[in-house]
């Protein structure tokens, strides 16, 4: 497994602040990435500040942690940025909140036609699926990636930069 490198850093000036994956946004899920073959992978660990039910994390957390790792997975896998068109969650069990538990958030591309990415998506707790998602996601090409959203590259920290 390898670490991705988040190519955003340093860019708060620019206005990066993305509740996903900003490290510095306070409010943020803070997460980090990671290349495990073909799957992007990201471990989180749910604080109580984001239940929705009594101890359970809110459904629209668990959407925000798929949507953002799929966007990772186009930006390592695709060397691109873009944006999520469709989303379709399924939530199968509940998940707890609190520092005990960690889940394991796992994305997968599944399919490209043109500049749309079809993308697999679970949040798995304790080995155990609880939400799944399939999501189809929007390309920019390169150009507007860089142009727009400063997207150059998406790198492993063991990869000559």
């Amino acid at each position: 497994m390898k670490k991705i490198i988040n190519p955003w850093i340093g860019l708060e000036k620019e206005g990066y602040n993305c509740i996903g994956c900003a490290p510095n946004n306070p409010y943020g899920l803070k997460m980090e990435f990671y290349e495990d073959g073909d799957d992007i992978v990201s471990f989180w660990t749910p604080s109580e500040n984001y239940q929705g039910w009594l101890h359970t994390l809110h459904g629209g957390i668990q959407s925000l942690l798929i949507d953002e790792i799929a966007g990772w997975l186009v930006a390592r896998k695709l060397q691109t940025s873009g944006m999520t068109t469709n989303l379709e969650v399924k939530f199968k069990r509940p998940i707890a909140t609190g520092l005990d538990v960690t889940l394991e958030i796992r994305a997968r591309l599944t399919g490209v036609r043109h500049n749309l990415a079809s993308i697999s998506s679970q949040i798995l707790c304790n080995g155990q699926l609880c939400t799944s998602g399939e999501l189809t996601y929007f390309c920019f090409s390169k150009e507007k990636a860089a142009a727009d959203f400063y997207f150059t590259a998406c790198h492993t920290v063991d990869e000559e930069m």
